[in-house]
């Protein structure tokens, strides 16, 4: 028996509106279902990556409360080739890199907020090989 991946990632932000256009316009992800002032939810390959706004779901009824304060982390993985053009594509939109990092073999990662402050790094494949 074991577990075979991560099939949601949460975050949270009270912007749905910022949140899903910046997810869905930003950075290309398709929008799966929205409930207004509730949630948003995106298409990220076989994973879905869930946008919840924490007033609402820190009082859920029907399924357990969560909610987070703070700034949270994802990283998203890109093709080798697009891993300069998306750094362009975010640049060219006025979205701040705040941070650009070194890791093993020369390999590189870079650092930049969605509109709630989330902290999100695109990098290549093969970081955790």
């Amino acid at each position: 028996m074991k577990l075979t991946q991560v099939k949601e990632i949460c975050i949270y932000g009270e912007d749905l509106k910022a949140m899903e256009a910046f997810y869905s316009e930003v950075l290309d992800l398709p929008v799966m279902s929205r409930v207004e002032g509730r949630h948003v939810f995106f298409r990220l390959g076989m994973q879905v990556l869930l946008c919840f706004n924490p007033k609402v779901t820190a009082k859920e009824e029907k399924l357990p409360p969560h909610w987070v304060a703070g700034k949270q982390h994802i990283a998203f993985e890109c093709n080798e080739e697009d891993y300069l053009a998306w750094k362009s594509k975010l640049q060219a939109q006025k979205i701040a890199i705040t941070h650009e990092q070194e890791w093993h073999e020369g390999r590189e990662s870079f650092y930049f907020e969605d509109p709630a402050g989330n902290v999100l790094e695109i990098l290549p494949p093969r970081i955790w090989e």
